[in-house]
């Protein structure tokens, strides 16, 4: 029998120094296998090869965008329209009666009592008061980069252009006094900025981006 062999005559593999006879080396199986249970790389214990690893987060990301000047402009100019509008109801209530005897003359075929055009005027004020407090909330969020809160604009100064003139068409401007109707004339136009500089793609982008970053609580 030679040296290497088995007592079968079977080929063994060569021991270290000191390493018992039939036992395989530290770290490897019998007849040069990887130990039971335990893979070679890039392989799994059970055949075929393990899953690809993850793409590295951020993978897809958009650019980066910052906050266009479109997004500015067209926030400004719904917030300038809000302001005009709390200045044209202080001019309306520091003068109520007066008010009260235009809305009187501008309806000659309809009688309209003095107490009833006071409580007309004043619920309206009070509903003008909350749709306010809501258009601030608005552009806070439209602000902060929220599509919804800008498509919420977008209605909101919609309607507000479609109400300014059926007004000036109708001839209601003939009811109040000229420096309103001048505040009217220029709450129109810049509620017709907001609304097409917020349409803009640059703004759209942003806002698109925005999502993305809250999407992944960036």
């Amino acid at each position: 029998m030679t040296a290497g062999q088995g007592p079968q005559g079977w080929d063994q593999p060569e021991q270290p120094p000191g390493q018992p006879y039939g036992q395989a080396p530290q770290g490897q199986g019998p007849y040069g296998q990887a130990p039971y249970g335990q893979a070679p790389h890039g392989q799994d214990p059970y055949g075929g090869y393990a899953s690809a690893p993850a793409a590295p987060e951020g993978i897809g990301a958009p650019v980066p965008v910052a906050r266009p000047s479109a997004v500015t402009l067209g926030v400004g100019a719904f917030a300038a329209t809000l302001f005009l509008g709390v200045v044209s109801s202080i001019v309306t209530f520091s003068d109520i009666d007066g008010f009260i005897a235009q809305v009187q003359q501008a309806s000659p075929g309809v009688e309209i009592s003095e107490s009833a055009a006071r409580a007309g005027l004043i619920g309206g004020a009070a509903f003008a008061l909350v749709l306010v407090a809501l258009q601030v909330m608005f552009l806070w969020f439209a602000w902060q980069g929220r599509n919804w809160a800008r498509i919420v604009l977008w209605v909101l100064g919609g309607l507000s252009v479609i109400g300014a003139l059926v007004g000036f068409l109708g001839g209601g401007a003939a009811t109040v006094s000229g420096f309103l109707t001048l505040l009217s004339l220029v709450s129109l136009l810049l509620t017709v900025v907001g609304i097409v500089a917020l349409a803009q793609k640059p703004a759209s982008e942003w806002y698109r981006y925005r999502g993305w970053q809250r999407a992944r609580g960036l």
